[in-house]
């Protein structure tokens, strides 16, 4: 199913070096708002940075792609040393085919992670990638965003992945 995630977790740091071993994933491709940081904070919680660092120091590459301008994600990208994709697109394949070809890494072994159902976890799937949900850090107060939410209600995983 095209809406459906691999796993799903509450959030990014949930992400372990088991799961990803368990995944057979070397590298992550990660969305900004509100799953590496609330909508639009230029900064990032010390829990995020620690596992930013745990990724990066065991081998993992990372990619941030975001549907973003470049003026939002390359101060971050830059803040955490972390190349990125900008006007990605999500969820057409356009970003995460580019975090693809720039990880270098073979597709099977790359996974998506995000807080939207329509954006990153479909794109991740239309691009045959696997992909990992993480629950928004906040909920966004915007129309947009509370209808989106709201259509996005009745596909969201019923449970979290509990590593074996």
């Amino acid at each position: 199913m095209l809406f459906k995630p691999t796993i799903a977790l509450q959030t990014v740091c949930d992400i372990s070096l088991d799961i990803l071993r368990e995944f057979d994933v070397q590298a992550l491709i990660l969305d900004v708002d509100n799953t590496l940081t609330t909508h639009d904070n230029p900064n990032v919680k010390q829990e995020v940075l620690d596992w930013l660092n745990v990724m990066k120091s065991n081998g993992v590459k990372l990619m941030i792609v975001s549907n973003n301008y470049p003026e939002r994600v390359q101060p971050l990208a830059s803040m955490l040393g972390i190349d990125f994709v900008s006007r990605g697109q999500k969820p057409l394949p356009k970003g995460f085919s580019e975090a693809c070809r720039r990880l270098n890494v073979p597709k099977e072994n790359i996974c998506a992670v995000g807080d939207q159902i329509f954006t990153d976890i479909l794109g991740a799937n239309l691009k045959g990638i696997k992909s990992i949900f993480v629950f928004p850090m906040e909920y966004e107060t915007t129309t947009f965003f509370k209808v989106k939410r709201t259509l996005e209600k009745p596909l969201l995983p019923k449970k979290l992945y509990q590593h074996r």
